[in-house]
This record gives structure tokens, sequence and C-alpha cells, in this order.
């Protein structure tokens, strides 16, 4: 379900498709050509634009607060399986952000550039155009330069915990939100 004043709008006969379990925030925006997989959770002010590009998002993930994500004509951004894109953060035309990805709050992950599975672009980072951040590493900075720390185990347990509240707060906003 969605949110009482919630804007999921089609345009040019693109039209949302939000899978089962998902929970939009009302102030969100949800535009175009944009695919939800199931129990996905969109956040207050986040904008998915598909208006002339393409958005598709994998099962269980977070879109937290203002986070843009956003396509170029005829492309398609494509972002995995329980990914977390953090607060703030703007997700340009990215070729791909892998299952378990992490974008940190204020990155930006620009036009082509492709984030691996269980990667992590920290906060604040910007990942260049055409830029590749490989599986289970973490990217830092502006320029985002590869840092020798990769993700473990520890961390991917800590975040699959932080991921799931997320899953979780689907069905809990459906059934209070605004009550």
């Amino acid at each position: 379900p969605c949110g009482t004043r919630v804007t999921v709008a089609s345009f040019e006969g693109r039209t949302p498709h939000i899978g089962d379990g998902c929970w939009v925030h009302p102030s969100a925006e949800i535009l175009g050509q944009v695919v939800l997989g199931t129990r996905c959770w969109i956040g207050p002010g986040a904008r998915l634009r598909g208006d002339y590009g393409s958005i598709v998002l994998g099962d269980c993930c977070a879109v937290e607060d203002n986070a843009v994500v956003h396509a170029r004509p005829g492309e398609t951004c494509t972002i995995g399986r329980w990914v977390t894109l953090g607060h703030g953060c703007v997700v340009h035309n990215v070729a791909s952000l892998g299952d378990y990805s992490v974008v940190g709050m204020n990155a930006v992950v620009s036009d082509w550039a492709q984030v691996g599975e269980w990667a992590v672009v920290a906060e604040g980072a910007v990942v260049r155009q055409r830029a590749v951040v490989p599986a289970g590493r973490i990217a830092a900075g502006v320029p985002a330069r590869l840092l020798d720390r990769v993700v473990d185990e520890p961390y991917r347990a800590e975040w699959r915990r932080f991921k799931q509240i997320y899953v979780d707060l689907c069905a809990r906003y459906a059934d209070g939100y605004g009550r």
C-alpha cells in the first residue's frame, strides 16, 4: 500500500509498477517506468523518475528520505535486491547496483557506474561516470576511491539486520501509518 497522498503517476504511457508488500511514503514521488520489486520501502521525499528512462528495483530495497533515482532517455537504472539507498543520495542512470549494496547518505553514483554485490559507497562519496566499485569493496571520497578495507562477514551480518528493519517497516507502516 501507499501513503494517502503519494504521487505514483504515469507519464506518456509509462506506468509505475509497485510490487506486493511495498510501502511508499505520502511525500514520495514515483513517476513513469519504475518497477519496484516486493517489500520495498520508499521514504519521505524520495523521487524515482522513470519519465523518459526506466528504473528497476529488486525485492526488499530501502530508498531512504530524499533519495533521488533517475535514468537517461531510453536507458535503464538497475538496482538489485536488498539494496539500501541512503538519505539524500543521488543515483543517476547507474548501469547497476548489485544485490545488498549500500549507497551512503548524500553520496552520488553517476551515469553508467557499476557498484558490485555487497559493495559500499560511503557517505558523501562521488562515484564518477563509468566507474566500477567491485563486489565487496568500499569506495569513499570525492572522487570515490577504493579503500583497503573490504566488506567482511561481521559487516554483512550487521547490515542484514539493518536491511531487515526496512523490510519489516513496510508491514508496520501499512498497518499503522496515520492512524
